[in-house]
């Protein structure tokens, strides 16, 4: 079983997620700051995020902002 990793590059804040080890064939910007490794058969192997640390803040910050609406909705219907 092949298991990924997760290195984090506190100087240069980029988070690297390795989902599969091999050779990276293309990237593909996702969104800004986000970019998907690819290998050369086009199948996802890694993912690469700058400004990794505002990143997960607002990814964090959103989710949980999400289920205390839902939470608030659910207790008023």
């Amino acid at each position: 079983m092949n298991r990924g990793r997760m290195v984090y590059f506190e100087k240069e804040d980029i988070l690297h997620l390795t989902l599969v080890e091999g050779p990276e064939g293309s990237s593909v910007e996702v969104t800004p700051n986000v970019t998907a490794e690819l290998n050369v058969d086009g199948e996802l192997i890694g993912i690469e995020i700058l400004n990794a640390s505002d990143f997960i803040r607002d990814a964090v910050v959103e989710s949980v902002q999400g289920r205390v609406l839902n939470l608030s909705k659910a207790k008023t219907a």
